[in-house]
């Protein structure tokens, strides 16, 4: 130990720890200066502004800056496609040469959605369901039913659509909705039998409206004649006309003919 301790007071044990700290120092010097070298420390270009430019444009200003990028895409029915919407990193950062650049544009297609079901619902409730799928309403048209803005049937491009056909997201579709009038056409009444009154009454409550009376032989007493004959006359192939029909009576004294 004690010669040990004579070692460490000589000139050689001196120069040796010297020569070894010089060594380390110079050791790590080097090192940094070859990391800064290898790595250009302090060295880089500015991000251009990408955001906003067609998609071509941008691709020409990274590779003149020595700038690679890479390309995902979105779909979004207010932008041209083909824009750059997003950049990763942002515009006048410092970065390398040859550092990738995340480039985010406007898709030329648009994905496809799973039509709603939105069949039997009101205009209004459809309008709110088909915003939120992204899908637009062209134009609609109306149809006999008993519900007003009833939706009933879809068509995209002239096709018929149901629920879960898909259908281009933005796309815009045509509808047919109910007109709240009932059914186009009515049973037609039997009249024969009934009085003038009867009659009318009988014709209104089928929203249908009296055409032409006539009478038939020597009529004295109009209050008790009754209908022998109607147009359009109940048959196996005529039993429904339309809403607003005429139908003309003729009245007699007579008896009623038996069919």
């Amino acid at each position: 130990m004690s010669k040990f301790l004579s070692y460490l007071k000589t000139s050689t044990f001196r120069k040796n720890l010297i020569i070894a700290i010089v060594s380390v120092v110079a050791f790590l010097l080097l090192i940094f200066f070859c990391l800064r070298f290898y790595t250009r420390h302090g060295e880089g270009v500015a991000v251009p502004k990408l955001k906003g430019l067609p998609v071509g444009q941008a691709i020409a200003l990274l590779e003149e800056q020595g700038l690679r990028y890479q390309i995902d895409s979105v779909y979004q029915m207010d932008k041209a496609p083909g824009m750059v919407v997003e950049q990763d990193p942002d515009a006048s950062t410092n970065v390398k040469l040859n550092r990738t650049i995340y480039l985010t544009i406007i898709t030329l297609n648009a994905p496809d959605v799973g039509f709603p079901d939105i069949f039997d619902t009101s205009y209004l409730e459809a309008r709110a369901v088909l915003s939120n799928y992204g899908i637009k309403i062209a134009d609609t048209s109306y149809t006999s039913d008993i519900m007003r803005d009833r939706v009933l049937q879809v068509t995209y491009k002239g096709k018929s659509v149901q629920k879960g056909d898909p259908i281009p997201k933005g796309s815009s579709i045509s509808m047919v909705l109910g007109d709240g009038k009932g059914a186009s056409e009515v049973d037609l009444p039997n009249l024969v039998g009934l009085s003038l009154p009867e009659a009318i009454f009988s014709l209104k409550g089928s929203s249908l409206n009296p055409g032409s009376i006539y009478y038939e032989g020597t009529v004295t007493d109009t209050v008790n004649a009754r209908i022998i004959k109607q147009y359009p006359s109940v048959s196996d192939s005529l039993y429904k006309v339309a809403i607003g029909t005429s139908v003309d009576i003729i009245l007699s004294n007579d008896p009623v003919p038996i069919p």
